[in-house]
């Protein structure tokens, strides 16, 4: 794919999501509670706890994470789906929530600073998958915990597992329920 292509993708992808940001909740919502709460039956927050949510979109992930975790940082390309997001940040008094627009495969974070980095509903939007993953590796602690989840339209179970250890990851955890779109991949990084 070539530069041109890949950033077309992405300036596409980016004005999908502003153009749903108004409904995002009310036609999404429910499908992705449904891919975090599986994830979070699997994973324990500790003390000190930095997470990044990566595709954080309009911060769904915020009302799970925020009592739990010290801090977390919420990124996405969609300016729209961001100030929805931070609707939800002052709507709810999240002091310990910053958003930041950026892509996800160029992430202005220093190297292994997240302890657990979420990526719901991102992959199948990536023009190359293995490079945002490894851009979540770069940005993760050793032991970080990676929630990450693959549309089945676009993965099937074993092309999704075979990325995952291809990425070099660890899968702790994989979710693939009947009525969840996706599949969930709680993994560690090694």
């Amino acid at each position: 794919m070539k530069l041109k292509d890949m950033w077309g993708k992405k300036i596409d992808v980016m004005q999908h999501y502003d153009n749903l940001a108004d409904i995002y909740d009310a036609q999404y919502g429910g499908e992705q509670r449904a891919k975090i709460e599986a994830a979070l039956e699997k994973l324990e927050f500790k003390s000190k706890s930095l997470v990044l949510d990566l595709g954080c979109g309009t911060g769904l992930l915020f009302e799970y994470v925020c009592g739990k975790a010290d801090f977390l940082i919420g990124v996405d390309i969609s300016k729209k789906l961001l100030g929805k997001a931070k609707e939800k940040k002052v709507n709810y008094c999240l002091g310990n929530v910053e958003l930041v627009l950026a892509d996800a495969d160029h992430l202005p974070f220093i190297e292994k600073i997240f302890n657990f980095v979420f990526a719901v509903t991102l992959l199948q939007n990536m023009p190359f998958p293995l490079r945002t993953i490894a851009e979540m590796k770069r940005v993760s602690k050793k032991g970080c915990f990676l929630v990450i989840t693959g549309l089945k339209k676009k993965f099937d179970a074993e092309g999704f597992i075979s990325m995952l250890r291809a990425s070099k990851l660890r899968t702790e955890f994989f979710i693939d329920e009947e009525e969840l779109k996706d599949y969930v991949a709680v993994c560690s990084v090694i």
